[in-house]
């Protein structure tokens, strides 16, 4: 429940800031870097990100006609592939994983493969068309791990990335 109270809440924020200044559009490239540092969520020594060692997987975030979507909305990889999000239209659209359902020791992992995250276990928003969002699956562990995007959840728009 409290991972959905920060989806609105953000929801919020990024409508009460949303417009406005166009002079720095055009394709942002948020990919996971060979090796990230991200600071825990609640203090502590930081977690380093581990790079992408396999395929890297894309996966489509739209509009289609009235319907908001993840194209895939289900992906079977690897341990050690990568995920990338292209935002194609309907946006803004991001990538959230909800805390409270991934196991503590998969959490860590995961966030320190999520670079520039808005809240624990969420991407930035990616508002223009071909922005896009790569996370590595390196060090997480097998399991089927449900992700959102927070703007368009009530709409349906979820996925599954189950890594073998």
């Amino acid at each position: 429940m409290r991972f959905y109270a920060l989806t609105a809440a953000s929801i919020l924020v990024f409508g009460a800031c949303a417009g406005g200044d166009t002079a720095n559009e055009g394709t942002t490239d948020t990919a996971a870097p060979a090796a990230t540092t991200t600071p825990p969520a609640g203090g502590g020594q930081a977690a380093t990100g581990a790079p992408i060692t396999g395929t890297t997987h894309e996966v489509r975030m739209l509009l289609d006609g009235q319907t908001y979507k993840f194209d895939p909305a289900n992906l079977t990889i690897k341990q050690g592939d990568g995920v990338k999000w292209v935002m194609v239209s309907g946006g803004p659209h991001n990538v959230a994983f909800d805390p409270a359902k991934i196991p503590d020791d998969v959490e860590a992992v995961l966030s320190a493969n999520m670079p520039n995250q808005m809240m624990p276990l969420s991407s930035p928003y990616m508002t223009q068309p071909d922005e896009n969002y790569t996370i590595s699956f390196a060090g997480v562990k097998p399991g089927t791990y449900d992700y959102v995007c927070t703007p368009h959840v009530m709409m349906g728009m979820t996925g599954k990335i189950t890594v073998q």
